[in-house]
């Protein structure tokens, strides 16, 4: 038994998506402001089945308007119309479904969500739904606060009316512009509207419910489809008695909020919540719970608690000595008389008194180099580094849901899986904070690991553990299997219909295939590189090293919107970008190709010519322009058009494939007059591009045999043949070192091909950022 899907609607960004989760472990990738913490905090406050959690603001905003217009109809209806229910506002109000496969034997756990008696295993469902709890209620209350507020505007129009106020034209003082103000300035008494009186009331009116869903009603989305397609419920459908989840799943949490630290708790609110902050809580509360020795002792325990109760007959005895003199005193003031009790002291020890301190828990100081007989150091645990703190706390953590689920008793002879959940679902947000490159990586490696030691679980492989992560780290995504990804895409207003910006998710299970190559090789490649490409604004594509060492600059001296932008840049040869092609449909997110023309005539490489009858050998620009010929033709592809570089795929989803474009330099025996010249990469366009300064270079390696033919060159097919054949055996890294080491490089000009391509992501990124554009109002609101 385990979860299969996650359907969450009308919840702040979430507008209708759809979250398949793995059998063990599944992460929650995007980039900022694209949905995971709204998906995490959805099921923290569907899954606790409290209402008053859920506010207006999570509410998604393209429903306020549809919201005020029931309010307008409830205005003008008569008390005697018929009510509208629930069940008829299903398209606004927020909801989660859950999807649980159950095979045979598990049958009890899911009784009451058996949508017929045909069903014989498969997938049921539940849908928890934020509805009015009273619809009588809720509609009569706000038809009387609505009422309260229009007799108190009357009244105030009516005020206004009898006292005067000055016209704008007659506006002589300061006294009559305070006037003018007043005057023209509108009070809002509370409700204004349906979307205003449920700002303050929804915690209170309304409640959540769950209800049964029907698995032949259950869609799958089409794959390049971006909503989800949740089943709408009849209008005769019924709440069920009881919370389904109960007996069902086990819920744990660990969320972004953690505080470490000798002081205050850095936004920790509820620490009992967390089992404390410190290790030495973890440790006590731990022990509490699963280890105590004076709750139900065995045989091992026995000389523990002897000794326990040793020490305690003898500080009882300490502590009369000591006290004797000061309770002698206390008598001559009159206590304790005749009828008085007497005054003892006895002491009551536990074995976690050892960890109600500071020094509980120490930390030992490496000391392999001390001499012989020297005294071990240790340090407090407030002296240890953050990340290995909040390190070792969450793994506490996980250990203490692990046998809170498992209800561990101190024998696990003992142990059975009566009264279990069969599902145990961990939800972990941004376990990276605090947490170094290594330490990321290792935890989300065994995490699931840690959620699963027990022998218990080992006998009984039907309990079911299910962990779900959301991560902005690139370094805990590289340590995850791209079927456990789902990725989070941002969609600016406008998009799919909707008049605010919502966000989708894509399964990246089946972004390449079973068992393809294509698979692998992207795999190996991002793992080699980082994964940030799940994380990123934009992506810039670039054919080798010179590029991928110069561009950062390129952007930061001379594109500065774009080096302000989240953009990942990924170095990978002309003969395998092409494989990350499915990948970047995927995601959905802007991409630049930057890549070389690479000439050549029957897979030879030549230098490029106009009339040659040249191709491309680049499969980069065969796949990506997915042109129709077999070969791409050199003239062809020097007379596309800009438009043609480019594939709009949605409003926000484009590809631009940049590459060499003819340069105007003026060579030495040519006179004045700029000519033509081709060039085949980037390191010949950037010298094109910038003739004048690499002439008057000196040196050895491809910078003096650069200069040397700019200087002799007397015709652009004789300038070109030489660049090309100083890059055949060339070294281009130390090519791409000493341009960057140039005290000239801030003011070498851009290839032409490049600054296009630039120019056109810049344009999509100032687009895109339109969806981050903040508005503030600012309101007067009076509730009478």
């Amino acid at each position: 038994m385990q979860i299969k899907h996650l359907e969450i609607a009308n919840f702040r960004k979430l507008h209708s998506v759809r979250i398949d989760l793995s059998d063990k472990t599944t992460l929650l990738v995007g980039a900022n402001n694209s949905g995971k913490s709204s998906a995490m905090l959805a099921l923290r406050k569907f899954l606790s089945g409290k209402a008053s959690g859920i506010r207006m603001q999570d509410l998604t905003l393209c429903h306020f308007d549809f919201i005020d217009d029931i309010g307008r109809l409830w205005e003008t209806a008569s008390a005697s119309d018929d009510l509208p229910v629930a069940n008829d506002w299903d398209s606004w109000l927020p909801h989660l479904d859950i999807w649980i496969s159950a095979e045979a034997g598990e049958f009890h756990y899911v009784r009451d969500l058996i949508p017929n008696f045909e069903w014989n295993g498969g997938l049921v469902g539940m849908r928890f739904r934020l509805e009015p709890e009273d619809m009588a209620e809720l509609f009569a209350d706000y038809r009387k606060q609505r009422e309260r507020v229009g007799t108190l505007e009357d009244v105030l129009a009516a005020n206004l009316e009898m006292n005067g106020q000055p016209q704008s034209e007659d506006v002589t003082s300061d006294t009559d512009v305070v006037g003018l103000v007043q005057h023209q300035t509108r009070l809002r008494l509370w409700p204004q509207n349906l979307t205003d009186y449920l700002s303050r009331r929804l915690g209170k009116m309304f409640k959540i419910r769950s209800y049964r869903l029907d698995p032949s009603k259950l869609h799958t989305p089409p794959r390049m489809m971006r909503r989800a397609m949740p089943q709408r419920l009849s209008t005769t459908a019924l709440a069920l008695e009881k919370n389904p989840l109960e007996g069902l799943i086990k819920i744990h949490e660990i969320n972004a909020q953690r505080g470490f630290g000798d002081h205050g708790d850095d936004g920790q609110t509820d620490s009992k919540s967390t089992g404390g902050k410190k290790l030495s809580e973890q440790l006590r509360t731990y022990y509490d719970k699963h280890l105590d020795p004076g709750d139900t002792p065995e045989v091992s325990d026995l000389e523990a608690l002897r000794a326990i109760e040793v020490a305690q007959s003898a500080f009882n005895s300490r502590l009369s000595t000591s006290f004797g003199p000061a309770l002698l005193q206390v008598q001559t003031l009159g206590y304790p008389g005749r009828s008085d009790p007497t005054i003892t002291l006895q002491a009551k020890l536990a074995a976690t008194d050892g960890l109600n301190h500071e020094a509980a828990v120490l930390f030992e100081v490496d000391s392999k180099n001390a001499a012989p007989g020297a005294s071990v150091l240790r340090l407090p645990e407030t002296s240890n580094g953050l990340g290995y703190q909040n390190l070792i706390w969450m793994i506490f953590r996980l250990m203490s849901f692990r046998d809170d689920w498992l209800k561990k008793h101190r024998n696990p002879e003992e142990q059975t899986t009566v009264g279990l959940e069969p599902i145990h679902l961990v939800l972990i947000e941004e376990p990276e904070a605090h947490l170094h490159v290594q330490v990321q990586q290792v935890f989300v490696r065994h995490a699931y690991e840690v959620l699963c030691e027990d022998d218990l679980i080992k006998r009984y492989p039907n309990l079911k553990t299910q962990l779900v992560v959301s991560t902005h780290s690139s370094h805990v995504t590289h340590e995850v299997e791209y079927e456990h990804l789902r990725y989070f895409r941002r969609l600016p207003a406008g998009m799919d219909n909707v008049n605010v910006p919502v966000s989708t998710v894509s399964n990246l299970s089946n972004v390449f295939g079973e068992g393809s190559y294509t698979k692998e090789f992207v795999t190996r490649y991002l793992r080699a590189q980082h994964a940030d490409l799940f994380f990123a604004d934009a992506v810039i594509l670039v054919e080798g090293t010179a590029e991928r060492m110069l561009l950062p600059h390129f952007l930061r001296t001379q594109f500065k919107f774009l080096d302000q932008c989240y953009i990942t840049i990924l170095d990978i040869g002309g003969s395998h970008a092409h494989r990350l092609r499915p990948l970047i449909d995927a995601l959905g997110i802007v991409t630049l190709v930057i890549t070389d023309l690479d000439a050549g005539k029957n897979k030879v490489a030549k230098p490029a010519r106009r009339g040659a009858d040249l191709s491309t050998n680049n499969p980069t620009l065969k796949h990506w322009l997915r042109m129709k010929e077999a070969s791409v033709k050199v003239d062809d592809l020097l007379g596309l058009s800009d438009e043609q570089k480019c594939q709009e795929l949605d409003e926000l989803f484009a590809i631009r494939v940049a590459y060499q474009t003819p340069i105007l330099t003026q060579l030495q025996g040519t006179g004045p007059t700029p000519v033509e010249v081709l060039a085949n990469t980037f390191e010949d366009s950037l010298v094109l591009s910038n003739a004048k300064h690499f002439a008057a270079r000196s040196g050895r390696g491809l910078v003096g045999r650069f200069a040397r033919s700019l200087q002799v060159a007397k015709t652009p097919e004789e300038l070109a043949n030489d660049l090309f054949e100083a890059l055949r055996d060339g070294n281009k890294a130390e090519f791409a070192l000493e341009v960057l080491g140039d005290a000239a490089f801030p003011e070498l000009t851009v290839p032409d091909y490049i600054r296009e391509g630039l120019e056109w992501l810049e344009s999509k990124l100032r687009k895109k950022q339109s969806e981050l554009v903040l508005v503030t109002t600012m309101s007067t609101e009076v509730e009478a």
